[in-house]
């Protein structure tokens, strides 16, 4: 970024040419879009100052119609193009967010998901798959009211987050169902991260629609499923695409959920 001012820097003291002096914009909005606000006013200002060395009679600040218009559009440049990329991102992040829970939505985690089983083929280390539910809404939602049900999916969508081990995602894929993906991790470890979530939850005393609830309110149950072919996973064709085998872990830890419900709930059941 710098590099660029000053090489523009350089052209205008030589030419002192009007469209000359427009290339400091360039870098401007380059700063802008890699390293947003910070970055936009940094290089607006930096382009300010170099183009007064530039141009020398505005040292004393004399300033004349052109270099006012000037200036005022360099800072304008950096904060417009830096308040549009932030805007980019926010409105990413929301494209790709849960509007419950904050988790990540259906097709931000599909996509997610399909880059870890890719980098994890080559290396065959193992990808475990994690779906769970809310026991008992239904119950909750007909004694309390909807808003009441929403609050608890939202509460377990918050435990989720804060319990999520580094590297794994998680999303809301429906009403009060859940997935998360945890890489390189097996197994026997899958069963301890979903057996710590299911304890949280149900250690949780949660307030709900503005009521206090005792902990123990709120279950789930979870179904665990692995790549990794040992003793305790599913068998799984790594020759698959992509999406088959993401398909193929969802289906086995789908259906290790629901043994977990018929064994009685706040369980949680291994494929």
């Amino acid at each position: 970024m710098f590099g660029a001012l000053l090489l523009v820097f350089g052209v205008d003291r030589a030419t002192d040419a009007a469209a000359v002096q427009h290339l400091y914009y360039l870098p401007i909005i380059f700063a802008g879009l890699r390293f947003k606000m910070r970055g936009g006013v940094i290089a607006a200002l930096a382009a300010i100052l170099l183009y007064h060395l530039a141009n020398p009679h505005l040292l004393t600040l004399r300033y004349g119609e052109r270099d006012v218009l000037q200036i005022a559009l360099f800072l304008a440049v950096g904060t417009i193009t830096a308040k549009l990329t932030l805007d980019a991102d926010r409105l990413r992040r929301l494209a790709m967010t849960d509007d419950l829970t904050g988790l990540h939505n259906l097709r931000s985690f599909e996509v997610r998901l399909a880059k870890m089983v890719r980098l994890l083929r080559e290396s065959r280390a193992p990808l475990a798959l994690l779906v769970l539910d809310l026991d008992r809404l239904k119950s909750l939602n007909d004694q309390y009211g909807h808003l009441t049900g929403a609050e608890a999916v939202r509460t377990v969508g918050r435990v989720i987050g804060r319990e999520l081990p580094p590297d794994a995602v998680a999303c809301r894929y429906g009403g009060d169902e859940f997935v998360m993906a945890i890489p390189q991790c097996t197994s026997f470890q899958a069963h301890r991260v979903a057996d710590d979530l299911r304890r949280a939850v149900h250690e949780t005393a949660p307030v709900l629609a503005g009521r206090p609830f005792p902990a123990g309110t709120l279950s789930i149950s979870v179904g665990v499923a692995c790549t990794r072919r040992d003793p305790d996973a599913a068998p799984l064709d790594w020759s698959s695409r992509d999406v088959d085998v993401g398909e193929a872990l969802f289906r086995a830890a789908d259906a290790a959920l629901y043994r977990a419900k018929a064994r009685g709930r706040n369980q949680v059941c291994v494929a």
